[in-house]
């Protein structure tokens, strides 16, 4: 192999910067968002250089830039990233100037330092100044930018080398740290990995390709670096490892002489090195062929071109996450909103935030809002809901007898009957339990009304405007009045609601057109009890008659006898005759529109009868009386019950009772069920919409009060400091992707990876000069 076999060294007149439209303006947008700190979120396309402790890393970087900058030690030297930006200048033979210089962005940008020994004291410095001065890591990066006729426009950050015993300050894990460091950068899909691996090493334990290989298991986006060939053992060689044979890599090896510690010691010239190199692979035959994968000079190529290529690749992605981190942030600042000094300019604001309120809420309860969810029931259709659903339905499954025993309305009805035992008269315990089963709406009712007003509640605070952040004292008495408001709006609607209930009490109207009436009671509830007797047959006394061998004008008057009883339940003449002449009395087919007046003829005739016995009873008693001896009776019970045994005219009794009940409970049922939710929409819902707005007015639109409810916290104009910022970046970025010129899009499009890494020329793409040796050669 010849010096001709051999890539040219990257001098000034030799090197033409295949990257020179890209890669300046991602060195620009790192810049730009550098001053976001760890803040930012755009990943831009860069190069992360990773392996372990002492692989030769720092000696590749120092070769591409070409000069001595890093600092130096036995120990780990990186201890912080540094993220390198090389630009190339045009050379002094091109009309600029031969001058390299380097600048700090935690430096004023405008600070050129000359003197590369200075870089290396002030990246010392910096290191420490953050890291400490006892070989501690942080993961807060140092920006370095590069400008030097001798380079390629090359972004790369250099990675903490990965170590395995810690020392000074080191934590004991921090092998795992600088692991995660490491992920962090190179996870990114936007980051190209430069896997740094000493020749005299195991390539396949290597610790850089295995992290690499952990982000990047396809290998698009590493790159191979094997340094130190020249201190492999003799005999060996790396052949292999840079033909992709032991370890594949879609981007392909290059191999490199570093400088040794005796050459760095002596301070041997990166240049005087480069020579040596050369001379080092012209010397070995085992890499004859690989001239394009040999040589700082080919690496520096290799990494402008990938680089290029992945910058192409990524602009559009960039350009869509950068327009929409500004579209995101400038919603974010307009939240915050303008800063009003004067008194008119903030009680306009204050009577706007009113406003806007007023509507939301009013926008929400008529399902008018366009914040309206679309995946489940808000505003007023949860109030119909409640309506509808909750209310109506559960007042529909209750059955007003099912806490009513037979026993209790047997009960009821001896406590209404009282001295009058030979008359049944059904109204009296029927108006005593109705109204108790009535009674028994109210707390439903007034539930109904409470759910209402928590809902309303939930719907005040959905309102509240994204605005009304900055201002949180205003918020909080919106909150308060708007609170009290509608408290004040369910107490009239809660006592509607009594009153309503009162009402139903009060009369009970069994006139009700709706209303079973007595007659029906009593036909149905005859029919119900004989066809229970009919299944459950019980035994009569030997001297009983029969039903079906009773005359037919004899049965209709017994049908009747159940309305005069004594307390025994034996039915008494009396009674009979009563029921009889009663039946003579009403027209036929009369229906029973009022159960009192039913029975008023009745308790006439029977009164008369019982007032003649009873006279003549007195006066033979009185005769008898001298000739008797005196019967004690025995003291009641202090509690008295019914018997659990019911005749057939009991059982009837509780029947019409029943049946009375769930005719007339229905009734105000239904009404209560269509009365209620109105005196709820009108005394709450309707209220709160009508006059929200000028309660508002009255509690908090007051010229004492808008400078104490418009005053931000301190919070919040750092917040919104930091947005406009963010925003004057993005904008920025945004501005500066413009800058791309449109030729941008061909740069190096006669460029692409071949297999194992090579690139190769298009078909009908001619080779520059400067890409070729004088022998035309590469």
């Amino acid at each position: 192999m010849s010096v001709d076999d051999l890539p040219p060294s990257p001098s000034a007149s030799a090197v033409t910067p295949l990257g020179s439209s890209v890669i300046p303006i991602v060195n620009k947008l790192q810049d730009i968002f550098a001053q976001l700190g760890s803040k930012s979120t755009i990943q831009l396309p860069q190069v992360a250089v990773v392996g372990s402790q002492s692989s030769g890393k720092s000696s590749v970087l120092e070769a591409l830039v070409g000069r001595d900058f890093l600092p130096r030690g036995n120990d780990i030297c990186t201890r912080r990233p540094l993220v390198l930006q090389l630009l190339q200048t045009k050379p002094r033979s091109e009309g600029g100037s031969d001058e390299e210089w380097g600048e700090f962005l935690h430096h004023n940008p405008a600070k050129r330092i000359y003197d590369f020994s200075e870089i290396r004291r002030e990246i010392e410095a910096e290191t420490n100044r953050i890291s400490g001065g006892n070989k501690g890591v942080s993961d807060n990066p140092i920006r370095l930018k590069i400008s030097s006729p001798n380079v390629l426009d090359i972004s790369l950050v250099d990675l903490p080398g990965i170590t395995k015993v810690p020392v000074g300050d080191q934590p004991s894990d921090i092998e795992a740290r600088i692991r995660t460091m490491i992920l962090s950068y190179i996870k990114n899909p936007s980051c190209l990995i430069l896997a740094v691996t000493p020749a005299n090493s195991d390539l396949a334990n290597s610790d850089a390709l295995q992290i690499a290989g952990n982000a990047d298991p396809d290998g698009h986006r590493t790159i191979g670096v094997i340094t130190k060939l020249d201190i492999m053992d003799r005999g060996t060689d790396a052949r292999n490892h840079l033909l992709g044979k032991t370890i594949p890599l879609r981007l392909g090896y290059v191999g490199v002489v570093n400088r040794s510690q005796e050459d760095i010691l002596m301070n041997r010239s990166i240049k005087d090195a480069l020579i040596a190199e050369e001379k080092f692979f012209l010397s070995r035959p085992a890499y004859s062929g690989l001239t394009d994968r040999l040589g700082v000079p080919q690496l520096a190529k290799k990494l402008n071109q990938i680089l290029v290529q992945h910058i192409k690749a990524m602009l559009p992605t960039l350009k869509s996450r950068i327009n929409s981190a500004l579209f995101a942030t400038a919603k974010e600042y307009e939240s915050y909103g303008d800063i009003r000094e004067s008194r008119g300019g903030q009680g306009a604001l204050l009577l706007s935030f009113l406003t806007k309120y007023c509507e939301a809420y009013s926008s929400t309860l008529e399902g008018k809002s366009k914040e309206m969810s679309t995946s489940e029931l808000s505003g007023g259709a949860r109030i119909l809901y409640i309506f509808q659903s909750v209310f109506v339905k559960s007042l529909e499954e209750v059955d007003p007898c099912e806490d009513l025993t037979d026993e209790d309305i047997r009960t009821a009805i001896q406590n209404a009957t009282g001295p009058r035992s030979a008359l049944f008269v059904p109204d009296v315990p029927f108006e005593v339990l109705v109204r108790r089963q009535i009674s028994r709406l109210l707390d439903p009712s007034l539930q109904c009304a409470r759910f209402i007003y928590d809902e309303l509640i939930k719907i005040s605070h959905q309102c509240m405007m994204t605005e009304l952040q900055r201002f949180p004292v205003l918020q909080k008495r919106m909150d308060e009045v708007i609170g009290n408001f509608l408290r004040e709006g369910l107490e009239p609607s809660q006592a509607m609601i009594r009153d309503l209930l009162e009402m139903e009490m009060d009369y009970i109207n069994t006139s009700h057109p709706n209303f079973i009436g007595g007659t029906k009671a009593v036909e149905l509830a005859m029919q119900q009890v004989k066809s229970s007797r009919i299944s459950h047959p019980v035994t009569r006394p030997k001297d009983t008659v029969e039903p079906e061998k009773a005359a037919s004008s004899a049965s209709q008057i017994k049908t009747r006898s159940f309305l005069g009883r004594q307390a025994n339940g034996n039915v008494t003449d009396q009674g009979v005759l009563a029921a009889a002449d009663a039946e003579k009395s009403g027209p036929a087919g009369n229906t029973w529109t009022g159960l009192a007046s039913m029975f008023r003829g009745s308790d006439v005739q029977a009164a008369a009868k019982n007032n003649l016995l009873n006279r003549t009873f007195s006066e033979a008693a009185q005769a008898m009386y001298q000739n008797l001896s005196t019967i004690y009776l025995k003291e009641p019970p202090t509690v008295l019950r019914s018997s659990e045994n019911h005749s057939e005219q009991e059982s009837v009794e509780i029947q019409i009772t029943k049946l009375l009940l769930k005719s007339y409970y229905d009734i105000v049922r239904k009404n209560v069920e269509d009365l209620v939710p109105k005196a709820i929409m009108h005394f709450l819902v309707n209220y709160s919409k009508r006059e929200l707005h000028n309660v508002f007015i009255e509690k908090l639109y007051r010229e004492n009060l808008i400078e104490e409810l418009l005053k931000e916290p301190d919070e919040l104009a750092i917040k919104r400091k930091r947005t406009q910022e963010t925003l004057r970046i993005l904008q920025q970025a945004n501005r500066t992707l413009d800058e791309l010129p449109l030729e941008a899009e061909s740069v190096e499009r006669g460029y692409r990876i071949g297999s194992e890494g090579k690139h190769e020329e298009l078909p009908g793409t001619r080779r520059s000069r400067t890409e070729t040796n004088g022998n035309g050669r590469f």
